[in-house]
């Protein structure tokens, strides 16, 4: 052994050094147990137990409420009733006394046609007219002389003091002066026919409102020239919008659930929530072809005091085809139909609210009040008509929480609710259903190696 290695060995067995190694094997091993611990709990936390709830009912209350089923289809609102003012002599447009949107009454003056070329013809008439009466003073004048003459003749015939001849001519004359006069008083008849139609022309240049209403649209303005020789120009329309018909298309497949008088609503683009109310006035046979898509046009009528309604405004329109309001109903998932061939005789009443309508309807009879679980005063169909009665079971859900299983009678149902007529009382629990336990959630990291995707297992 040389120097250096002893010197080595020297300093190794020195008691001064051998405290301070050993201080630091101690503190190694607090570190060690810390990691281990973190180690240990993370290896248990990611490999811990699914917690498993157990599946609960779902509990649902008999509530008073309302069932609907509609049909839904597009719609365009259109006046009720509108009228196309036009032009029933020709000339110039001389003046539009209104303007789109105008409200106008039942014969106010909407525009005048130049007049000059009909206020003409009239004088000219009346002139003729005129002409013709002072004519008939003459052709009285000369009637009464050829009723003198004959008178004379006569007389004279009869004292043989005349010829032939004369008396004749005298006749003749008397017959001749009364064609005279007939024929032009027939002249000035007719010549006064001509009168009134030359003033009704001139009427027609100041064009009058037919009806009252609101101008929707001016098709000519003024200074136009109009040609009513073989075709009356439109000038403007006026539509009654205080009442409005919707255009409602109604797909071929929906037409036969469809009826005259039946309930509707619509709702506009324009009028968020608010609701229009109807009933459906006709179904037009004839149907509209649209891309071998087969449409009919129902229509019906909605008052619009408030003018909220607009010509071409787009409604939704829904056709309610059943609805029962103000009774007991239930969710459908709640109900398990009975088939009517499998039912047997109707079960004794045993317990609140499972009595027969019969029954029920006894004591209504009796007592004079509502029996339990029928349908509520008030209650209301679809245009009167009598829902169908369907058996089915429910369970109840008792106040000690037991559930027992009880007959009802179902009418109107929807794709989520369903009527009780009979069988259930407001307030009354039922299972709607099952609420399915959800197990909690693990960490991703358990579906995950600790190492980067594609590392091979990852570090353990």
């Amino acid at each position: 052994m040389d120097s250096q290695d002893k010197m080595t060995a020297d300093t190794q067995d020195s008691p001064l050094q051998a405290p301070s190694a050993r201080r630091r094997r101690r503190k190694r091993w607090p570190i060690a147990l810390a990691t281990l611990v973190v180690v240990a709990g993370g290896l248990y936390y990611l490999n811990r137990p699914e917690e498993v709830e157990a599946d609960k009912p779902l509990i649902a209350t008999v509530e008073v409420g309302s069932i609907i089923n509609t049909i839904s289809s597009a719609g365009t609102l259109k006046p009720s009733s509108y009228v196309d003012v036009g032009a029933q002599v020709s000339g110039q447009l001389e003046k539009l006394y209104v303007e789109v949107g105008d409200l106008v009454e039942e014969g106010q003056l909407l525009a005048e046609i130049d007049a000059r070329a009909q206020q003409s013809r009239v004088e000219a008439s009346r002139s003729a007219i005129e002409a013709q009466e002072a004519q008939v003073a003459s052709r009285k004048a000369t009637l009464e002389l050829a009723k003198t003459n004959a008178a004379r003749q006569e007389r004279l015939m009869a004292a043989n003091a005349t010829s032939q001849l004369d008396y004749d001519n005298a006749v003749a004359n008397l017959a001749s002066a009364e064609s005279s006069l007939i024929q032009l008083e027939k002249q000035i008849e007719q010549a006064r026919a001509s009168l009134a139609t030359d003033e009704t022309e001139l009427e027609y240049t100041r064009i009058y409102a037919p009806i009252t209403g609101t101008v929707v649209s001016i098709e000519m303005n003024e200074g136009r020239t109009l040609n009513a020789n073989q075709q009356a120009p439109t000038i403007l329309r006026i539509a009654d919008l205080t009442l409005m018909t919707v255009e409602a298309e109604i797909s071929e497949a929906d037409i036969g659930n469809l009826k005259k008088g039946m309930e509707i609503y619509f709702t506009t683009l324009a009028g968020g929530t608010r609701r229009w109310t109807g009933t459906l006035r006709q179904i037009l046979p004839t149907p509209v072809v649209e891309s071998n898509v087969v449409l009919y046009t129902g229509l019906f009528d909605v008052e619009n005091k408030d003018s909220s309604l607009l010509p071409e405004m787009t409604a939704q329109v829904f056709f309610i085809t059943s609805a029962a309001r103000d009774v007991l109903t239930v969710p459908l998932g709640a109900l398990t139909f009975i088939d009517p061939s499998q039912l047997g005789a109707p079960p004794a009443q045993d317990g609140e609210g499972s009595a027969a309508p019969a029954a029920a309807t006894a004591q209504r009879t009796t007592t004079g009040q509502r029996p339990t679980g029928m349908r509520r005063p008030g209650a209301t169909s679809t245009n009167g008509a009598v829902p169908s009665r369907r058996p089915a079971t429910v369970r109840v859900v008792k106040a000690d929480g037991t559930e027992e299983e009880r007959r009802v009678l179902v009418g109107i149902t929807s794709r989520v609710s369903a009527e009780v007529i009979d069988g259930l009382q407001e307030g009354e629990q039922v299972v709607a259903g099952i609420v399915q336990a959800s197990a909690a959630t693990q960490s991703s990291s358990n579906q995950q190696s600790f190492g980067p995707p594609g590392a091979f297992g990852g570090f353990r």
